[in-house]
């Protein structure tokens, strides 16, 4: 693990985790990866959308906490995604829209961690076929079974664990 990755826990119901995992292994890389990917492919999309109504619908309770791993530059943005995603201060009146609605507390913004959950539950919503040949194009179509966590499995136990950044050697 690089030093300056950040940690993040997001929120999937148990058939996204699934998908997300079996787009991680068909890929030969870690969630993390399929994550970064996925908020780069994304993030335009979810910044055109209507934003409250968007984090309602996916903002819905998901059971599976999923840890990743972001690169500090992803990271960053997702406080302002949050922002983004934060429901108006207040609402107008649905009968009469020039009144607004009684006061009340304003809601919470989302956390950059349920931004990204919102960000990565758009992404998992598309064909999963769809979604697996974008990430090999992203990627160049490089086949990534050559990499030093396959290409040193007898070293470890578990071969077929996923990767993690901590198994990555270090760039020279």
């Amino acid at each position: 693990m690089e030093s300056d990755e950040v940690m993040l826990a997001v929120r999937l119901t148990t058939a996204e985790r699934t998908l997300l995992r079996r787009l991680a292994h068909g890929h030969r890389g870690d969630v993390s990866e399929v994550v970064a990917d996925a908020l780069l492919d994304v993030l335009p999309a979810l910044l055109a959308q209507d934003p409250p109504r968007l984090a309602e619908q996916l903002g819905r309770f998901a059971p599976c906490a999923v840890t990743v791993w972001l690169p500090p530059e992803l990271a960053e943005l997702l406080p302002a995604l949050a922002a983004h995603l934060a429901p108006p201060e207040h609402a107008a009146h649905p009968e009469h829209p020039e009144r607004p609605t009684r006061p009340s507390p304003p809601p919470a913004p989302p956390t950059p961690c349920a931004a990204l959950g919102t960000a990565l539950r758009l992404w998992l919503r598309q064909d999963p076929a769809r979604l697996a040949a974008g990430l090999h194009a992203l990627h160049g179509g490089v086949d990534q079974s050559h990499s030093y966590h396959h290409s040193h499995a007898h070293a470890h136990p578990r071969s077929d664990a996923p990767t993690h950044p901590r198994l990555r050697p270090l760039a020279a």
